[in-house]
């Protein structure tokens, strides 16, 4: 189920959180589990089996850690074994077929490539439960001893299809205390409704543009560039759109999560983009591969190993794809570079300079990111800079000409301005009037899309 469908919108999220505030406080965690379960295995029934079945086995695992808590060796045989089957599964859903692919690349091997459809949300979810069980072996969070408290964690439906990736010891104490109130609710109400005004009115029209551009032939140099800016704001209207509804929809429950995304396109460098883009994975790798690797401790060759290792792992997690990996090791690179080279240059260029050369480099990664097939990705490249294809095609302009207003609104839109521009006038007395309006409109229109079926899955769902 999607949060961007009018069954999720009009039936599924008005009954859950009608019957969930009917029901004492002692049993809305037995209820949450219930109807997250609900919610994950809408459409495919046989997720549900997975799902529990990870639950169980690392419910068990941190029990056995903390168990074992004084027997180190006990310990750590237990962690290694839930994070191996966590690992293990995941690879087998989301990287046998790539595995396989790689293997037939080799002189004699010619091994049939299974096809195994991909749960949603495995990567997300197999990310917070082995956080669950390192942080018990570290003694950074208490081990739960209730199965529906730990199952609700697990299954939480407002993160829990595409982040933000949210840890267990961030949460352990709202899963038992928390006090839902309406102004909480009403704060959830209000950035759910950015999120879906985000994903519905500036994300999926932006992906209707870059679809046009790229389904057509000899775009030009700006014709590329405007698709794949086009792109650019898609991803992020969509994914930062799907962490507000997450978040909002969070606060509704009584929930509190960590930001996810912070104006990432306003960074004046590689290194400030990725402290605001998707801060839950970026804090994710950090905490679980950086730092155990040795971060910066152990030298600068080494620091340097950790990067690319950190930062291949990072473009894999995105998808089993080569494309994904190059782009990953293109951050990885750039991030080394601003490390031990660039950063005393950058430093002394104007703020301006700063911004765009990061905005370029983005808006080409982001050509890694959406080309999955290489031949394409090269071309692409190609095409960013070959001014023989002249500098727009007739049909890339008619597109961009369509949506350049929108356009417009999604670079606004990626600034803190709207936000300023509401800090100065929330205390005012006729301002809830006007987010009333904002919400009735936002639905309104959402709605409209959603019946005309000019709508497309979150990105993050193939992840």
């Amino acid at each position: 189920m999607e949060f961007s469908s009018l069954v999720f919108l009009f039936a599924y999220l008005p009954l859950t959180l009608l019957i969930y505030y009917i029901v004492p406080r002692k049993g809305r965690n037995i209820f949450l589990f219930f109807v997250n379960l609900l919610f994950y295995g809408w459409g495919e029934p046989m997720l549900v089996l997975l799902m529990v079945f990870n639950v169980a086995f690392n419910y068990a695992g941190g029990y056995l850690v903390d168990r074992y808590r004084d027997n180190p060796t006990n310990k750590k045989i237990f962690l290694i074994l839930t994070c191996a089957l966590d690992v293990g599964i995941l690879a087998v859903f989301k990287y046998l077929g790539m595995i396989v692919e790689t293997i037939n690349l080799l002189p004699f091997p010619d091994i049939t490539v299974p096809q195994i459809s991909l749960p949603i949300g495995i990567s997300f979810y197999t990310f917070q439960t082995m956080s669950y069980v390192i942080d018990v072996y570290r003694d950074d969070a208490p081990v739960s001893k209730n199965f529906i408290n730990f199952g609700t964690y697990v299954a939480l439906f407002p993160q829990l299809i595409a982040g933000p990736i949210v840890r267990y010891r961030d949460v352990a104490e709202q899963l038992i205390h928390r006090r839902e109130t309406m102004a909480l609710f009403t704060k959830g109400v209000k950035l759910f409704c950015v999120g879906l005004a985000k994903k519905m009115l500036i994300a999926n029209p932006m992906g209707m543009l870059t679809e046009q551009i790229f389904a057509g032939q000899n775009n030009g140099v700006l014709g590329t560039w405007i698709g794949m800016i086009s792109f650019t704001f898609q991803i992020y209207f969509d994914f930062s759109g799907y962490s507000d509804m997450a978040c909002g929809l969070g606060n509704m429950l009584g929930f509190e999560f960590l930001k996810n995304f912070n104006y990432p396109y306003i960074s004046k460098s590689i290194t400030d983009f990725w402290r605001r883009w998707h801060i839950s994975l970026s804090s994710w790798f950090k905490e679980y591969v950086y730092i155990p690797l040795g971060g910066n401790r152990k030298g600068v060759p080494r620091q340097i190993v950790n990067l690319l290792v950190v930062w291949g792992l990072t473009g894999l997690w995105h998808g089993a794809s080569y494309n994904f990996m190059l782009w990953g090791l293109y951050y990885g690179l750039l991030l080394i570079l601003e490390k031990f080279v660039l950063k005393k240059y950058l430093d002394r260029l104007p703020s301006a300079v700063q911004h765009i050369y990061t905005l370029i480099i983005v808006v080409i990664g982001w050509g890694l990111f959406y080309f999955t097939d290489i031949n394409q990705l090269l071309g692409f490249l190609g095409s960013l800079f070959n001014f023989s294809d002249g500098l727009c095609g007739e049909q890339a302009l008619t597109a961009i000409l369509s949506y350049l207003p929108l356009m417009v609104i999604a670079g606004v839109a990626s600034t803190p301005l709207g936000a300023k521009l509401y800090a100065k006038v929330s205390g005012k007395r006729w301002v809830w009037i006007a987010e009333a309006l904002f919400c009735v409109a936002v639905l309104l229109l959402s709605t409209a899309a959603l019946v005309s079926d000019s709508y497309n899955p979150f990105i993050y769902f193939r992840f």
